[in-house]
């Protein structure tokens, strides 16, 4: 059964192993999952991997956002298949034969997410990059194009923001999973490089199936204290379901 801890998702978005172990040690019986993105990953590689899954329970999401051309995302997807994570990210970017490709390589060992339009990107950006006007007034047109491409291309779901959620799983089904970033609860506040974030009660309201959650259990004087408030304000969330 999945319980309110299962929820968090925690970046290891750290440079170093030991820093990385040090959140393993106190966050794997907090959290259901860490993510491992490119900076740890190009420094610590697969043993990272073992690291946590020796640890305890806890899941990975392993998160380099591939995009390259297909034989290339399908032969690292293999790879990738043969380490034992739960979730991997390829960047939905401009063609469905790099996803097909890529849930092609996981072999059915790995659950391939699309990653749909990263949730530091602004309307601005959008219009800059040369986007039709559609998709710069409305982002979320393109998040459920890239969805929908994900979708077709047999992915287990897609990284959206907890904007477009409720969106996706209208269109394409609660078993289409949707993983969320930007998450940062009510009793946080401040300056980051976030632009479309929401709180986890909204982000699990809106039919999210995993949040990432970083900065407020990191930096919080008890990283395990504060995963179990998220964990509590998800509880609460999913009682009003």
């Amino acid at each position: 059964m999945k319980t309110p801890r299962n929820y968090i998702i925690f970046p290891l978005d750290v440079p170093t192993v030991k820093e990385a172990s040090r959140y393993i040690d106190l966050l794997s019986e907090s959290v259901g999952m860490f993510k491992v993105g490119l900076e740890l990953f190009v420094q610590a590689g697969p043993e990272i991997i073992r690291m946590i899954q020796s640890a305890g329970s806890a899941e990975i999401f392993l998160d380099l956002k591939l995009h390259d051309i297909p034989m290339t995302v399908k032969r690292a997807m293999n790879r990738v298949a043969d380490l034992g994570v739960k979730f991997a990210t390829v960047h939905c970017g401009e063609t469905f034969r790099m996803l097909e490709a890529a849930v092609e390589g996981g072999g059915g060992a790995v659950g391939v997410l699309g990653v749909t339009v990263l949730t530091s990107i602004s309307q601005e950006d959008i219009s800059s990059a040369g986007f039709k006007d559609a998709f710069s007034s409305d982002m979320s047109l393109l998040v459920r194009k890239r969805a929908e491409m994900a979708k077709a291309a047999g992915c287990a779901g897609v990284v959206c923001s907890g904007y477009e959620v409720k969106m996706i799983k209208t269109a394409f089904g609660n078993n289409f999973c949707a993983v969320t970033p930007g998450i940062r609860p009510a009793w946080q506040a401040g300056d980051d490089d976030q632009r479309r974030i929401v709180t986890p009660a909204a982000a699990v309201k809106n039919g999210s199936d995993y949040l990432v959650i970083g900065r407020p259990i990191r930096d919080a004087k008890d990283p395990a204290a504060a995963a179990k408030r998220i964990a509590d304000e998800i509880e609460s969330a999913l009682a009003d379901l």
